[in-house]
């Protein structure tokens, strides 16, 4: 570690490592790398077991519906964090392989409202049960309190991600 001329313990350079109280942060930038490159490989194999022919990224989409039932397209892309024109793709997909339809708004007769059909209910609620499954077996020498610790920093970090 090289200090800077006052000798404070902060690192030279754009490229050395934090000291102090930038340890931390250091480590979490890490661990979420490591995170996210295995979620990604997850999510395509979750997809192909819902459907051979089913994107990577419409996964995410297809959990959003069967926990939150029918929703606009609109919010759907807002939610998932792309644009109208790949969130159109994406339903389009969907719907050709039977696993989402779009029905009347009952709130407003001019919208649309995307859903699982009941194919696709079945399909994403397996996948989702082997996952929860796999979960359980991976982590069974963890305490439950720490698996629900677990899970309330990860939803405090997606709630911060979010805004």
């Amino acid at each position: 570690m090289q200090e800077d001329a006052r000798g404070d313990g902060r690192a030279a350079g754009p490229g050395a490592s934090p000291t102090g109280p930038d340890r931390p942060f250091l480590a979490l930038e890490r661990e979420l790398t490591v995170l996210l490159r295995r979620a990604r490989a997850s999510q395509g194999e979750m997809a192909r077991e819902v459907h051979p022919d089913l994107e990577s990224a419409a996964y995410g989409l297809l959990v959003r519906l069967d926990e939150c039932g029918g929703r606009r397209a609109t919010e759907l892309a807002a939610y998932i964090g792309v644009g109208k024109a790949t969130m159109s793709r994406q339903l389009r997909a969907l719907e050709e392989l039977g696993l989402v339809a779009r029905e009347p708004d009952p709130a407003d007769g001019r919208a649309w409202l995307v859903a699982l059909t009941e194919e696709g209910r079945r399909r994403v609620g397996r996948v989702r049960e082997a996952r929860r499954a796999r979960y359980v077996r991976q982590l069974a020498h963890w305490d439950r309190g720490e698996v629900a610790e677990l899970a309330r920093l990860l939803h405090e970090l997606n709630e911060v991600a979010e805004k």
